[in-house]
C-alpha cells in the first residue's frame, strides 16, 4: 500500500523528448524548474492521481545476467546515492528514454524527473523519484479584450486531468531492483515504456502471488469445477476459496484444497490443471506464500455470485452467509419438464 498525501517534490526537472525515427530533437534543460506555491497542488494532483486510481500492481528493475547492466537501476541508485544530482542524473535518464523513442507511433513530449521525500509503502517512509511524461496537446480557448468586443485565441496544452505516463521508483527493495508502479494512458506500443524504457518485471511479493493465486484458482473453478459440477458448486468453491484467503496469513495449498474441495476426487484434477497451466499464472512452484489481505479484498469484489439461467432467472448467492446456500438451496432435474430445477427454503420473504 502507498500513500503519498503528505509527499513534498523537492525538485522538477523538465526536458523534452521527440522521435528519433523522424528526426525530432531533444531539448534538455539547464536549471531545475523552479516550482511556485500555486502551481505544486496542481503539479502534485496531475503526476500522483493516476497511482491512487489504479491497482497497487508493483515492478522491479530486472536483466537477464545482472542488475547493475539495468540502465535505469543505476541511475535510480545513483539519485537514491545522492539526492543533489537529480537534475543532472534527468538529463541522462531523458537521453536513455530519447534513445527508446524510435518507433514510428511515438509521440514526442515533456519529460518531468521529481525527487519526492515523505513518501509511505508498507507502513515504511521513504524517498522515491518520479518520472513522467506528457504526450497528447488539447485545445483550449483564450479570450482577450479587443476595443468593444473579445477575441476567441485557439491555444494548445497539457490537460492536468490526464497523465499519459508515469513511474514511481521507491527507495525501498534495492537488492530486489527497487519497488516500482508505473502507469501507461496511452497503448500504442506497450513496449515502449515497460520494456525498452525501464526494462521491468513483475515484483514478485506476497501481492503478487496472492492475486495470481487466486486469478489461478478463479479460472479452475470455471474449467474444471462447472463442468464436473454446476453453478453453484462453482460460485461456492470460489467463495471457500477467498474465505480461506481472507482468515491465513499464510497459504499453504494442502490445506488450501482440504478445506475448499468438497468433491476429493477434483483434488487431483486441481494438481493435474496446475502442471498445465501454472507457469502461465507464475505459480508452477509455489505451494507456499504470505497472504496479502488487500489482494484478497479486491479479488473479492471481482467476484460474481450470481447464477444466470436461460429461463431469464437469476439467483444471487451471500458471500457474507455462504452457509444459507449450502443449507437452502438445492439442485435437481424434472423428468416431465426434461429441465433442471433449483428449490429454494425460505420462511418469508424479505423487505427490499
Amino acid at each position: 500500500m502507498i500513500n503519498l498525501f503528505n509527499t513534498h517534490i523537492e525538485s522538477l526537472s523538465i526536458h523534452r523528448v521527440g522521435n528519433k525515427s523522424r528526426n525530432e530533437a531533444i531539448f534538455l534543460s539547464e536549471q531545475p524548474f523552479s516550482l511556485g506555491d500555486e502551481i505544486v497542488p496542481l503539479i502534485k494532483e496531475y503526476f500522483f492521481k493516476p497511482f491512487r486510481e489504479k491497482e497497487e500492481n508493483y515492478f522491479q528493475f530486472a536483466h537477464e545476467v545482472d542488475l547493475d547492466y539495468n540502465d535505469m537501476f543505476k541511475l535510480a541508485s545513483e539519485i537514491f546515492a545522492d539526492p543533489s544530482s537529480v537534475h543532472e542524473v534527468s538529463k541522462k535518464i531523458t537521453k536513455h528514454l530519447f534513445e527508446q523513442s524510435n518507433h514510428p507511433h511515438i509521440k514526442n513530449g515533456e519529460v518531468y524527473v521529481t525527487y519526492l521525500t515523505n513518501v509511505s509503502i508498507d507502513n515504511n517512509v521513504v524517498d522515491a523519484i518520479g518520472i513522467f511524461k506528457s504526450e497528447l496537446q488539447a485545445d483550449f480557448l483564450q479570450f482577450e479584450e479587443k476595443d468593444t468586443h473579445l477575441e476567441m485565441i485557439l491555444q494548445q496544452g497539457i490537460n492536468l486531468n490526464k497523465l499519459d505516463k508515469g513511474c514511481l521508483i521507491f527507495n525501498y527493495k534495492k537488492e530486489e531492483g527497487y519497488k516500482i508502479l508505473t502507469v501507461d494512458s496511452n497503448r500504442y506500443d506497450a513496449r515502449y515504456w515497460l520494456e525498452h524504457f525501464l526494462s521491468v518485471d513483475a515484483f514478485q511479493d506476497e501481492n503478487f502471488m496472492t492475486k495470481k493465486y487466486l486469478k489461478f484458482v478463479q479460472d479452475f473453478a470455471k474449467d474444471v469445477v462447472l463442468p464436473a459440477e454446476d453453478k453453484k458448486e462453482e460460485v461456492m468453491f470460489m467463495n471457500r476459496s477467498v474465505n480461506y484467503f481472507a482468515k491465513n496469513d499464510q497459504f499453504e495449498e494442502t490445506n488450501f484444497l482440504n478445506e475448499v474441495l468438497d468433491n476429493p476426487d477434483l483434488i487431483p484434477e486441481f494438481k493435474n490443471y496446475k502442471v498445465d497451466k501454472g507457469e502461465k499464472y507464475s505459480i508452477e512452484d509455489i505451494t507456499n506464500f504470505p497472504i496479502a489481505n488487500a489482494a484478497v479484498s479486491d479479488a473479492r469484489k471481482k467476484m460474481k455470485n450470481v447464477i444466470n439461467l436461460d429461463t431469464n432467472i437469476q439467483i444471487k448467492l451471500d458471500f457474507i452467509n455462504p452457509e444459507s446456500a449450502e443449507k437452502y438451496v438445492e439442485k435437481g432435474w424434472d423428468e416431465e419438464k426434461q429441465m433442471y430445477y433449483y428449490l429454494v427454503y425460505f420462511n418469508k420473504e424479505q423487505k427490499s
